[in-house]
């Protein structure tokens, strides 16, 4: 359906960045209930199946984002109901706003964090996966939707964006704007480590940097690991390194916050 409701949208007049952002949100929905082997057609989803991707969200993310994504998927039902491909009510009506949580995310110490390190120390590639995507977080705590979004293709340094000799990571926005996020030698071994037993992955020739164990098919065939796979990793690492909490990426950022706020103090 979504197809047709991306010529619905342009047939009302809406900007273009008005249909991305619906249509973003529609796929993000289906992504998460594949991953999750939820409801698999427009008349399953019920109130239950949205209320746990907009909570996944909102801790993958923002509140702001979880945020757009009900709004947008509020939309998309009414949208199915009018033109008769739901018989059941919007599974919107059951489910509340997304709400930002006033508490700040704890922080991570040093020994969760080389316990972290423990649980994924081993030579198989997704230990090697695992290891270098923690390693990206605890250096510049990128957020996880950037994480997911890394390409690589060594042999076009326009749609590449691990520069491993320049210790450097590129991320791009979806307004458009790049960022670059440095990494540290430690890191950035072990994303060469990892990429050497990527070459044997099935999927190697994927563009994504991160492959799955199995995973879904992105839109034009490749598989990657979304968002929802990374935030899925991050909290089993967690609870077999026995980090209390659940463990997402905004620990991360919190952990280099505090970081920096013990060393201005000492300086």
């Amino acid at each position: 359906m979504i197809v047709s409701w991306e010529l619905s949208l342009q047939a009302a007049g809406k900007s273009p960045g008005t249909v991305r952002s619906y249509l973003d949100s529609v796929r993000a929905l289906i992504s998460f209930l594949a991953e999750h082997e939820s409801a698999a057609d427009v008349e399953t989803v019920d109130s239950r199946n949205v209320q746990a991707f907009l909570a996944a969200s909102l801790e993958a993310t923002s509140a702001g984002n979880a945020h757009k994504h009900f709004r947008n998927l509020r939309v998309f039902f009414n949208w199915l109901i009018a033109e008769g491909e739901r018989a059941a009510a919007t599974p919107m009506g059951g489910v509340d706003p997304p709400r930002a949580v006033s508490r700040p995310a704890d922080p991570l110490t040093e020994r969760e964090l080389g316990a972290l390190l423990e649980t994924c120390s081993g030579s198989t590639w997704v230990d090697r996966r695992d290891t270098a995507i923690i390693r990206i977080l605890m250096d510049n705590g990128m957020r996880v939707s950037g994480l997911a979004g890394l390409r690589y293709s060594p042999d076009d340094e326009q749609v590449n964006d691990v520069w491993l000799a320049r210790r450097t990571l590129r991320t791009t926005l979806r307004d458009g704007d790049v960022h670059l996020a440095p990494i540290g030698s430690g890191t950035a071994a072990a994303i060469d480590r990892y990429l050497r037993s990527r070459v044997r992955h099935p999927h190697a020739a994927s563009p994504w940097l991160w492959l799955p164990v199995r995973g879904i098919t992105a839109e034009g065939g490749e598989r990657r690991l979304t968002v929802t796979g990374i935030q899925q990793m991050l909290e089993r690492r967690g609870r077999e390194a026995g980090i209390a909490g659940r463990l997402h990426p905004h620990r991360f950022r919190r952990t280099m916050a505090d970081d920096s706020w013990r060393r201005a103090a000492i300086r």
